[in-house]
């Protein structure tokens, strides 16, 4: 084990424009689970996830940019599914991947620096419920905590997290080419949190 703080520890020592950075790659991992949920069950405008997206990696290293906020906030509640509408799971992810952006978006305007980096742990989240969604077979609480913390799926979020912390460390000085190569990254990767690819 090494000795650096835990994780949440490292998270909140981060500078606020750090912390931002954090939650948008993590918004733009979640982004492929409303793609898809959208394209199949015909609900809802990815592009304005995509555009929301586009403008808080803007807003990183183009200072004279003036987000909206709640003109964004309200395009965003418009395009929210609501799960009781829908009998499929895929409705999950994809409300997810929207309440994260609105969370950020909130955050940014109220300048809550909690809620930013608890968009951390909506994305572990998603991901747990997707573990537990996808079970064949009926276990006890503690059984299944550990399956969902051992799970594959799980291990990728905590790695993919972990690395993503470690490099906004040792890069403290956000320049527009860190900010457009990792977002380039992410992008490139095209897989969200739970393995959907992106225009799958």
């Amino acid at each position: 084990m090494s000795n650096k703080p835990g994780f949440f520890k490292r998270l909140k020592a981060l500078e606020p424009e750090q912390k931002k950075l954090f939650a948008i790659a993590l918004c733009q991992r979640m982004y492929p689970n409303y793609q898809l949920f959208s394209e199949v069950c015909e609900f809802g405008d990815p592009q304005v996830l995509d555009t929301v997206l586009n403008l808080l990696w803007q807003s990183m290293y183009d200072q004279k940019l003036k987000l909206n906020i709640d003109l964004y906030l309200e395009r965003l509640d418009l395009n929210t599914p609501e799960p009781s509408d829908f009998d499929v799971y895929g409705v999950y992810p994809a409300m997810d991947a929207a309440v994260a952006l609105t969370s950020l978006l909130s955050a940014i305007q109220s300048k809550v620096e909690d809620d930013i980096t608890n968009i951390s742990k909506l994305s572990s989240a998603t991901v747990a419920n997707y573990i537990e969604a996808t079970l064949e077979e009926e276990m006890d609480e503690e059984a299944l905590d550990d399956h969902i913390f051992n799970h594959e799926v799980m291990q990728e979020e905590k790695a993919l997290q972990a690395s993503l912390l470690e490099i906004i460390e040792e890069n403290p000085k956000i320049t527009a080419d860190f900010v457009k190569a990792l977002r380039k990254e992410l992008v490139q990767a095209g897989v969200s949190n739970i393995g959907i690819s992106a225009g799958a």
